[in-house]
């Protein structure tokens, strides 16, 4: 197959929402219509004894949510498609964002009971700053939940979005009929039963016909009929070109656990979701069909495999072929690197690939040489944008429980900060260590994964940190910026890439600080230009 086709039948997306929406559990239906995998474990389920394939570390199993952000393929009706499933807990946040650095277009899941909630909008307004294209999913339809047209409203003033309904269901919760497919005009009907034979839809090109009443029942067809004249006058209608460029969100309805609706979602998204797109570095746009190879960064994991101490870079391919064994440079570090075992993903099993395109992600192991955000090239200095550390929210001193194993702890703490998990800070004052970190949780992963992955026990101290501000000047030889740095020295450290940050007690000493040094500048993400 030629480089264009190739590039012509990538689709690269995330899947985002708050937590327990269904993410993971359509993470793996997605999966299972792929045929990657036989039989889809349900995230909260015991009678599955199987977890969730995208959730591959203990913590997510035993908590049954995802922390970290897992890259799955599979094909499609001759369509490779690249998920990225995101972490919905907040804590997490972080990790997400970077990750919709990474996609072409996103999936929204939402709650038919719950509706739009707080960590959905966060997710939203993300895509909208990127125009990313983001399709609706209003999941667990076979619960009882709000209203359709409520639902529709509400994702209209609370996420700000333009919708237009694709398919609709038919009654809800207990009388939940089965779905309408306005893309393809057919009716599912819904059995309850996911073994069942889920291809079986029937074609309904007439509403009015006599068929309908027999298939779901006087009352629900009735109701149906109006339903979608409803529909029909007040949305839109679809068109391509405006989803594409982030003005218009087509919603499907079904119920993810049931594998319903989902066939109706993934046959759509096939037909309307972007190929991969051209992306901007700081020195000009770049295009998918170039021929030269650029990718970057926008995850580390360590420890993949928990017997090898290894590290995985996620590497989105933005142009060109990336080729096994191939020597490619490494801009921020001007050197050359080849790769002889790059992975493909399908969750935790991994396969060598030779080659791969543009929208596809590649997982490259790592000694040491990378960092979120790093580009690679063919020969070009280029340097993609938009991966930044953002002020954590929550600060702790991190102190070694156990003296003898000083050394795993320093080795876990620095590969888990290259991860992206937390920040660390280092006082200038003393050299003690701070963990800042987006969300509580954060430090009970940090906790297990130590004692876990490097055999290193640690223990926490509380901190009065309001806000971590990366510093800038232009003139270190100033009066001003040596008064700063001996009046403040007890509150200054470094960051992992040796940046100077002043950590603000509250939101009065920041705010006295900034006014007393006006020629210093106090930056809240670490990426400034």
């Amino acid at each position: 197959m030629s480089f264009k086709k190739e590039i012509q039948r990538r689709r690269t997306f995330g899947i985002i929402s708050h937590p327990d929406a269904g993410k993971t559990t359509l993470t793996e239906k997605l999966l299972l219509f792929g045929g990657a995998i036989q039989e889809a474990g349900a995230v909260k389920s015991n009678k599955i004894k199987k977890g969730a394939t995208s959730d591959f570390m203990e913590i997510e199993r035993q908590r049954g949510i995802s922390v970290a952000t897992s890259v799955l393929a599979f094909e499609y009706d001759g369509i490779k498609i690249n998920i990225l499933d995101t972490p919905g807990h907040k804590d997490f946040a972080e990790d997400t964002f970077r990750t919709l650095t990474a996609v072409d277009s996103v999936i929204v899941v939402i709650d038919v009971a719950k509706g739009v909630e707080e960590q959905t909008e966060k997710l939203v307004e993300v895509c909208r700053m990127r125009n990313i294209p983001m399709i609706v999913f209003i999941n667990k339809m076979d619960r009882e939940g709000k209203d359709a047209f409520d639902l529709l409203d509400e994702i209209e003033q609370k996420l700000g979005l333009r919708v237009v309904p694709l398919s609709f269901p038919i009654g809800m919760g207990y009388d939940f009929k089965g779905i309408y497919n306005i893309w393809e005009k057919n009716i599912n009907l819904f059995s309850g039963d996911s073994r069942k034979d889920i291809e079986d839809t029937i074609e309904i090109n007439d509403l009015s016909s006599s068929e309908l009443d027999k298939l779901v029942g006087e009352k629900a067809a009735k109701t149906l009929r109006e339903e979608i004249e409803l529909v029909d006058g007040i949305y839109p209608q679809f068109d391509k070109e405006e989803y594409l460029n982030g003005h218009l969100q087509p919603v499907f309805f079904g119920s993810a656990l049931n594998n319903f609706g989902v066939r109706e979602l993934l046959d759509c998204f096939v037909e309307i979701a972007p190929k991969p797109r051209p992306k901007k570095s700081e020195e000009r746009l770049v295009k998918p069909d170039e021929d030269k190879f650029t990718g970057f960064v926008f995850k580390i994991h360590a420890n993949m495999d928990p017997n090898h101490r290894n590290r995985l870079a996620f590497i989105k391919i933005v142009s060109g072929e990336f080729k096994r064994n191939t020597p490619y440079l490494h801009v921020r570090h001007d050197k050359k690197l080849k790769f002889s075992s790059p992975n493909a993903f399908f969750a935790e099993k991994k396969e060598i690939v030779d080659i791969s395109y543009p929208g596809d992600i590649v997982g490259l192991q790592d000694t040491g040489n990378f960092k979120i955000g790093d580009t690679l090239t063919e020969g070009e200095v280029l340097n993609y944008k938009g991966v930044p550390s953002f002020s954590p929210e929550h600060f702790r001193y991190i102190n070694n429980a156990d003296p003898l194993k000083s050394k795993q702890l320093n080795k876990g703490i620095d590969q888990l900060m290259d991860e992206g998990v937390a920040q660390l800070f280092t006082l200038e004052l003393n050299g003690r260590k701070v963990i800042g970190t987006v969300g509580a949780l954060q430090y009970e992963v940090i906790q297990y994964r130590l004692e876990h992955e490097y055999g290193a026990k640690c223990t926490y101290e509380n901190l009065n940190v309001h806000k971590a501000c990366w510093i800038e000047t232009d003139n270190k030889k100033s009066e001003e910026y040596k008064e700063f740095l001996r009046v403040k020295q007890r509150y200054l450290a470094k960051d992992k890439r040796g940046q100077l940050v002043f950590l603000a007690d509250s939101p009065f000493s920041l705010q006295m600080t900034q006014q007393k040094y006006p020629n210093i500048k106090f930056h809240l993400t670490s990426e400034f230009d």
